[in-house]
């Protein structure tokens, strides 16, 4: 008999809701809920592909003690006894927790009560840090808060959607196919991009923005110029509700003014820019949705400022079809900015700064101290880490030596630093490489309790897998070291229910309307209660019972004065000029992000073979100009290089680049590649304010790569080729695939093979195909009748994708035919190639959509979807298959030459 459990997807900030139907046999399939509020059904290739990731492949399954299995007890004693001798020795603030908004709300909650209450320091930091940071400092600025004021229903009411910073396509697909499907009922509906590049997001827009680097502030203080000269201020509201606006726009005026000064600012044509401020000002109904790229900037915060600014003064927040949006990355960055998760915070949105929040909040704990200054921030605190400030650290499901910049240095940072206890569900990635602890934590599917979307839904995460090995929770992890420690009473926590009663009971104590984080209507949830949990927007009072599906109706905000402050922002130059003489070595800009079906480090999404076929290795985007400038030519290497690092990636042009900016995806590491890993090099600098770093700016220099070969490898298992100088893998479905190349050419190409496959077996047999002239080697490589690896050498990029061949893999023996065409690298009769994968969710290769599209005269991307299912799902393959569509059109209405 199936079982079904409602849970919530572990991605984006989205925030899906998703049923897991579980068969007697162990096996899972997983579906969009229909009734979650999030999603209505709805579903991307990620959350599509997350029965793919459900095995116990790789898993960390018991706890590690200097590389060596050893018990729970042990490996807790260890890491207790250490934090215990460090405080003893050198005071509280030489230890820290960095920990991940992949953890839940029960996880974060417990982690900030130890290090902010028991051991007394603030030196709990998070990876949301890298990703929503700037906004936190940006609300709590304007709003007195760090408060969301929408809703996503206000998506499919807005007349006007703007996206700055955000490629929600690609990031946040289920929010960009609602929002699409809503502009089809509304064909009045405009859409604007404001984003440097030319993303997937940009293909159902209006009008395109292509800004420089930088000169955000620029344009949304020209936005608020054109506002105020235009009259479109809304004084009823300014003057009742906010207060600033005079200085604002004092400091606004320091920049340029005029229409046309503004667009040569940002690089953009002053028709565009009119247009922007014209359908901005005229649109009453207009959502702003901001995302990693206002963020993740050295002036984050005054970007996130300059937007909030221009809905404040015309009065666009807490009604329906209007505000400003923050787009959150991770599925639980609001649940750990609500319990202090952050260095700067204290739980329930209370103020580390504030006497009486301090107060409060250690008696409400009964916590024998509380931190009283903040602690230290993602960036600074390894900085402490290689200084020998901090002396021991506990890194809790996240990969800092991928995820932050200059991450040499943070590599570096650990391995010097005395104890590093590392809480992760794999056994290797690139942090656990530096541990001297490592515990085994349970992951998605295994874990259970709460987690908050970008519009502030609380929802529940429920288990449906049972625990592998000894991998416990990451709450009791925390619990167990504090009683080791000596912290007993404040941690005897028997479920998650408990710890979310808790804080849920923190979040209304001594309230009374004066902080917005408030779910005190949920703190006597019995534990039924919570296992049936709804999904619910907070604030959640007893006078709030369902839940608030906006804030600031009435235009009460959470500033000492009840009003909304408008924050002066100075212009901000575009970033996109070498600042000193050592900078002209670097002339480009480095901009870095997401791919469309990858998370994070890979660490989940890695394992779907699905995910991984879209794209199966890092590439360098740069402008086809940029690329003839700097002799590189597409589908060769290129080496990146930064004053901090660099790294070696394949050259993709596109068009959409703006010359003079590169582009690199943030998710290949050492697991994945042995030379792709852009955390390298990436700008450390942060922002003042939010202690945001720099993740879309860095000067960089580009030079090519030569190579003397090229390989494809399909191999049984995982393998790291020592003998190419550049290498990637993906998993496929049954098989591993791993890009190769090499800088010389093999004396003897049969011995290199084998060094190239090291996990074959030495009494494989051999079969080859070698024309030493044109360049070409194929090899295979058989145990026992079966297919272990085949190898595709030429001197150029392998483009085949050979999918066909991962169906000999299953296989228990090969026939003749069949190894012929291992070597002719002709799919056999029957059957095809379909070439690299552009529909990740049902599958689809780009050979097989031309295909249809050629035999079928398909014209449309509904005739693409009835025929094939390609773009039905998700949606976020639609730009792709309309450029296939365009491709196949253009030999046939091109007009003919003079």
């Amino acid at each position: 008999m199936t079982r079904e459990v409602k849970t919530t997807c572990p991605y984006c900030g989205v925030g899906c809701g998703l049923i897991a139907s579980c068969g007697v046999a162990g096996d899972v399939v997983i579906k969009p809920d229909p009734a979650h509020p999030a999603n209505f059904g709805r579903i991307c290739s990620k959350g599509a592909a997350l029965d793919e990731t459900l095995d116990h492949k790789g898993r960390l399954l018991h706890p590690m003690v200097d590389g060596k299995r050893t018990n729970w007890d042990t490996a807790l004693f260890r890491a207790a006894e250490g934090f215990t001798k460090t405080i003893a020795k050198h005071g509280p603030n030489a230890v820290a927790f960095y920990v991940s908004g992949q953890l839940l709300t029960e996880d974060y909650y417990v982690a900030n009560k130890l290090m902010k209450g028991f051991i007394g320091s603030a030196n709990i930091d998070t990876n949301s840090r890298l990703c929503m940071a700037s906004s936190t400092a940006g609300h709590k600025r304007a709003f007195g808060s760090d408060s969301v004021p929408g809703n996503y229903q206000d998506l499919d009411e807005a007349d006007l959607v703007i996206f700055a910073g955000s490629n929600a396509a690609w990031c946040h697909p289920v929010l960009y196919q609602r929002i699409m499907a809503a502009r089809e009922k509304n064909p009045t509906r405009r859409m604007v991009i404001i984003d440097p590049r030319r993303t997937a997001t940009c293909e159902g827009a209006d009008l395109h923005l292509a800004l420089k680097p930088g000169s955000d502030t620029t344009l949304f203080n020209g936005l608020l110029m054109h506002l105020a000269a235009k009259d479109q201020i809304s004084s009823g509201f300014v003057a009742d509700h906010t207060t600033g606006l005079d200085p604002a726009l004092a400091v606004a005026r320091l920049g340029p003014e005029r229409v046309e000064d503004i667009a040569t600012a940002c690089g953009l044509a002053t028709a565009d820019v009119k247009k922007f401020f014209d359908w901005f000002a005229k649109t009453e109904r207009t959502v702003t949705l901001y995302s990693q790229g206002i963020n993740q900037s050295s002036a984050g915060t005054d970007k996130v400022n300059a937007i909030l600014n221009c809905h404040l003064v015309t009065g666009r927040i807490g009604r329906p079809g209007m505000g400003p949006f923050s787009l959150t990355g991770q599925p639980n960055a609001m649940g750990g900015r609500e319990v202090g998760g952050m260095a700067n915070q204290l739980a329930a949105h209370m103020n580390i700064e504030t006497a009486s929040h301090r107060n409060l909040v250690q008696k409400f704990w009964t916590a024998p101290v509380i931190a009283d200054t903040p602690g230290l921030k993602a960036v600074d605190m390894f900085q402490a880490v290689a200084d020998g400030k901090i002396k021991a650290i506990w890194i809790v499901a996240t990969n800092p030596v991928v995820s932050l910049p200059d991450a040499g240095r943070v590599a570096g940072a650990l391995a010097a630093c005395p104890l590093v206890v590392v809480s992760d569900c794999m056994a290797k990635t690139d942090t656990t490489a530096h541990a001297d602890v490592l515990l085994p934590a349970l992951t998605w599917g295994e874990k259970n309790g709460t987690v908050t979307n970008s519009e502030r839904r609380i929802s529940r995460q429920r288990a449906f897998l049972d625990p592998p090995g000894e991998a416990k929770a990451d709450w009791w992890a925390f619990c167990e070291v504090a009683k080791r420690m000596g912290f007993v009473t404040g941690f005897r926590y028997q479920a998650p229910a408990d710890i979310f009663r808790e804080h849920a009971a923190l979040s209304g104590h001594q309230n009374n309307g004066t902080r917005s984080f408030d779910i005190s209507g949920l703190a006597l949830l019995d534990d039924a209660g919570y296992d049936a949990l709804a999904p619910i927007q907070w604030p959640v009072t007893n006078a709030q019972a369902n839940g608030t599906a906006r804030l600031f109706t009435t235009g009460k905000f959470f500033n000492p004065d009840g009003r909304a402050q408008f924050v002066a922002v100075p212009p901000h130059s575009p970033a996109n000029a070498p600042s000193h003489e050592r900078d002209r070595a670097y002339p480009l800009v480095l901009n870095t992000g997401r791919t469309r079906d990858h998370w994070h480090s890979m660490t989940r999404s890695g394992a779907s073979p699905k995910l991984s076929a879209h794209m199966e290795e890092p590439t360098i985007a740069i402008h086809p100009n940029d690329a003839t400038a700097y002799a590189l030519k597409a589908g060769n290497f290129a080496r990146l290089v930064s004053r901090w690092g660099e790294m070696t990636a394949r050259i993709a042009t596109e068009p959409g680049q703006i010359p003079g900016q590169v582009f690199v995806p943030i998710h290949w590491n050492n697991q994945f590649t042995n030379a792709g890993c852009v955390a390298n090099l990436v700008n450390p600098v942060t922002d003042p304010v939010s202690g945001q770093p720099e993740l879309k700016h860095t000067p960089v220099a580009i030079k090519p790569v030569s190579t003397s070969w090229q390989a494809l490898a399909l191999t049984r298992n995982r393998t790291r080729p020592a003998a190419a100088d550049y290498w990637t893998c993906a998993r496929g479905n049954g098989f591993w695939r791993h890009h190769l190349a090499g800088r010389q050419t093999p004396v003897d190409w049969d011995a290199h093979a084998r060094m190239l496959l090291p996990d074959a077996h030495k009494d494989a047999e051999w079969i080859s195909y070698r024309d030493a002239a044109s360049g070409i080697y194929r090899y295979a490589c058989f145990m026992d009748g079966r297919l272990e690896a085949s190898l595709f050498v030429a001197d150029v990029q392998v483009e085949e994708a050979f999918d066909w061949i991962g169906q000999l893999f299953a296989a228990e023996s090969v026939t003749a035919l069949e190894r012929a065409t291992l070597l002719s690298g002709q799919p056999p009769a029957g059957r095809k190639d379909i070439g690299a994968i552009v529909c990740a969710c049902f599958s689809i290769g780009c050979k097989q959509i031309a295909s249809a599209i050629a035999l079928g005269g398909l014209t449309s991307l509904d005739e693409i979807g009835e025929s094939l299912g390609a773009g039905t799902n998700c949606g976020s393959c639609k730009p792709e298959l309309s450029r296939l569509l365009e491709k196949a059109a253009t030999p046939a209405t091109q007009a003919p030459r003079a």
